[in-house]
């Protein structure tokens, strides 16, 4: 179902992207019932590259993400494209994803990368940071950030996700493996810093998509993809950070 004014219609994501109808329908459906109807926003996401998540390319469940959230992103920008960054110990490759040429996108990116390195969070978002800074855009901007473990440089991450609070952007991190294990620690205590002790807005939400994302069905993980972003929107309105 398409929301109030989506930014891309029903029919044009029925003529361009066929085999994502469905995932748009039911990404309509989430947003309305968060109250996310006509809400506009840039959408980015930002993929781990590190070592360990050779499974998670491998079994499809990469592709399976930037395809849903590219279902998601025909509501909230008209573009029809999803900037992706793709990073490990340093930034592998800036991309797109599109409406128009989606399918096996993430491979044939990936297939171009070389060495799977280790997990810098801070060069990730610095990338987002000045990709949506360089973009002049006048909307929000909701980053899906993709990781398997905690990153390399703990202060850092922590750092540019507090300096980034100033700015329009809210991060949804979403983490793929045993959500028993210790590696998301860190996430849990990124989503939880004090506010305004930390930060000045809480801009940061996470939740786990387990040892195999792909289980996790469509409409949950639009849930809990846009669950936080009302209550940040509402809260960076408030502080002047979105217009």
């Amino acid at each position: 179902m398409a929301t109030r004014t989506s930014a891309i219609s029903l029919n044009k994501v029925v003529e361009r992207a066929p085999a994502l109808v469905d995932l748009y329908k039911k990404a309509g459906l989430s947003l309305e019932k968060h109250g996310l109807g006509g809400q506009r926003a840039a959408v980015y996401l930002v993929v781990d590259y590190s070592g360990s998540m050779k499974p998670y390319f491998r079994d499809g469940s990469v592709q399976a993400l930037a395809d849903r959230v590219l279902g998601l992103a025909a509501h909230l920008d008209d573009d029809g494209t999803v900037p992706v960054m793709f990073f490990s110990t340093d930034i592998d490759a800036v991309a797109d994803i599109s409406l128009d040429s989606h399918q096996g996108r993430v491979e044939r990116i990936a297939a171009g990368l070389g060495h799977m390195g280790r997990t810098n969070y801070h060069l990730a978002m610095d990338a987002v940071i000045d990709h949506y800074l360089d973009s002049g855009a006048q909307d929000p901007a909701l980053v899906v950030f993709q990781t398997d473990g905690g990153p390399s440089s703990r202060m850092a991450a922590e750092r540019y996700l507090c300096k980034a609070a100033r700015l329009p952007l809210f991060w949804q991190f979403i983490g793929f493996g045993d959500p028993r294990s210790k590696q998301f620690d860190y996430l849990r205590r990124l989503d939880e810093l004090a506010v305004p002790g930390k930060r000045v807005v809480d801009n940061a939400g996470f939740f786990h998509a387990g040892r195999d994302p792909r289980r996790v069905s469509d409409a949950e993980l639009y849930d809990r993809l846009v669950s936080e972003f009302p209550q940040w929107l509402a809260a960076a309105r408030g502080l002047g950070i979105v217009g």
